[in-house]
């Protein structure tokens, strides 16, 4: 049952095969088994099996809210929720319970979803491994496949201090994790440079990344304004559709969404690609981009083309300046956003009373990690009187050109791009912390940051298993707003490939016994 998708598990609810309790029970049970994985954050048993309870009601009367009531979700710890612990997985937030719920929460709720719990990132989702944490790492579920195992296993990878689990990818890795490990049929994300996409891509999920405005971002804790756009993480590209016709539409809480009314839409069962023109930018053959994923990328554009679809090569060529300049905009408003995180108002307060000053710096020195000041101190220097014209007015120039690059591409005739998501699978943990933060956040946002830099639609859909055994995914660009189309081809894709199901059961309990811990709290 949960592997079903949302159109057949909200059917079998209405037809009282199956209750939303049992649902619920379910993925509580699948959270516990699966806790090694470290994905949430915070768990709402006895809150999730209360409004479980009250969907059921609402079902059996025939008053349903809609096609999510009585469907188990999870929401990235960046969220702001009513009465829950939200803590951006940071010492300065550890404890702070938001007085309000932001409002993609709320949509959820108001459609009766039942919310399981908040999900681990990277602290402040600065990071694209979900590593730098101070609930610890998240672990990819694929680390503990069949698949994997069998694969690492011929090769002699394998060893027995279970020291070989990869990264779920990030910043929204529990989220993606949580997803992938069928402890819920959705989760929330934030996407700011890739942060949905990058860890979907690596869990073996879907990642959807609307256009900017057309979600609200009120209550989403603000990391970069200009980019953050929340995120939706679901296992087939369908339900992802149904999300976003939950969550899009305008918030008068947010003047940055757009003001037409967002018209909900299905996407078809037959799918004609043969009126599309596909582009590949042919700056995205970056350094480091693995052979499988090279290969993968050729055979999705081949089955395109043989399904009457035109692929071309086309040019994005401030391309090469985006990762640079994305770090220079990152970096100065995470200065500015970080600066109300000061001990005064909310959350973390350090003991020290000789002064004001005294206090906040020891505050944020103790509340923080060096990932986080690390780039406070960054954009603080970019944003310096003597800097501002040489880095950050700069960047915002070159912003507005790798903006216009998509412009004149999809003006020029072409419908969709085509890229790679990722440079390869999963890094394992041991060697993904060999880099620095700010290192590897260069190379896993190398293909995602410039549509949130241009505010375009991105979708990253699994796409086939690496030698390893670990998936790979592609990403789909389209133009703004046109979330229908982009979706209906990835579904098209989803078809094609026909990505293998994780096949995990029992192996963290034969692998880890050690590992089992029974995550679960009495939150409200």
């Amino acid at each position: 049952m949960l592997g079903l998708t949302l159109r057949e598990t909200s059917a079998a609810l209405r037809e009282g095969r199956v209750s939303a309790t049992e649902l619920c029970q379910r993925c509580l049970t699948c959270i516990k088994e699966s806790s090694v994985l470290n994905a949430y954050i915070t768990v709402r048993e006895a809150g999730a099996l209360q409004e479980a309870e009250a969907a059921d009601k609402r079902l059996k009367r025939g008053q349903a809210l809609g096609p999510l009531d009585g469907i188990s979700v999870a929401v990235k710890d960046n969220f702001s929720t009513a009465g829950i612990e939200t803590t951006c997985a940071s010492k300065m937030l550890k404890g702070y319970i938001p007085p309000y719920t932001a409002t993609v929460v709320q949509k959820l709720l108001d459609q009766g979803a039942v919310l399981l719990g908040k999900t681990n990132l990277d602290e402040f989702a600065m990071g694209s491994g979900s590593t730098d944490s101070i609930f610890g790492p998240v672990r990819n579920p694929w680390s503990y496949s069949q698949q994997y195992r069998e694969k690492n296993a011929q090769t002699g990878h394998i060893n027995d201090e279970g020291s070989d689990w990869v990264i779920a990818g990030g910043s929204s890795g529990g989220s993606a994790a949580a997803v992938s490990a069928f402890t819920c049929f959705a989760a929330l994300g934030s996407d700011t440079g890739g942060s949905t996409r990058n860890p979907a891509a690596h869990c073996g999920i879907v990642g959807l990344k609307p256009t900017y405005g057309l979600l609200s971002r009120h209550g989403l804790i603000p990391l970069v304004n200009s980019m953050d756009v929340p995120g939706i993480l679901t296992r087939y590209v369908d339900d992802a559709a149904i999300l976003l016709g939950v969550l899009a539409g305008h918030d008068p809480k947010d003047s940055t969404t757009v003001q037409e009314p967002f018209q909900p839409f299905t996407l078809p069962s037959s799918i004609d690609v043969s009126k599309l023109c596909v582009g590949i930018p042919q700056e995205y053959h970056a350094p480091g981009l693995s052979r499988e994923t090279v290969a993968i990328w050729t055979k999705a554009a081949d089955l395109l083309e043989n399904a009457g679809a035109k692929v071309v090569k086309v040019s994005l060529p401030h391309t090469r300046y985006s990762i640079v300049c994305y770090h220079v905009l990152c970096a100065a408003e995470v200065a500015s956003n970080m600066a109300r995180f000061d001990g005064l108002q909310y959350g973390h307060r350090c003991d020290v009373d000789s002064s004001t000053e005294a206090m906040y710096a020891a505050t944020r020195r103790e509340g923080f990690n060096d990932v986080v000041r690390g780039r406070i101190l960054s954009g603080t220097f970019f944003l310096l009187k003597e800097n501002y014209e040489r880095y950050f007015l700069k960047a915002q120039k070159v912003r507005r050109l790798i903006a216009e690059d998509f412009v004149k591409v999809f003006r020029s005739g072409v419908d969709i791009l085509l890229t790679p998501t990722t440079l390869g699978d999963a890094a394992q943990f041991r060697e993904f912390i060999r880099e620095d933060n700010r290192t590897r956040s260069a190379q896993e946002d190398i293909f995602t940051q410039s549509a949130n830099m241009a505010g375009l639609p991105a979708v990253t859909v699994p796409a086939a298993l690496s030698a390893r055994g670990l998936p790979l995914g592609l990403q789909f660009i389209g133009r703004a707003f046109c979330e229908q189309q982009l979706l209906t081809v990835a579904k098209w894709l989803e078809r094609q490939v026909n990505f293998p199901v994780l096949q995990w059961q029992g192996v963290i309990d034969r692998e880890h016994p050690d590992l089992q811990r029974n995550k679960l709290a009495s939150g409200p």
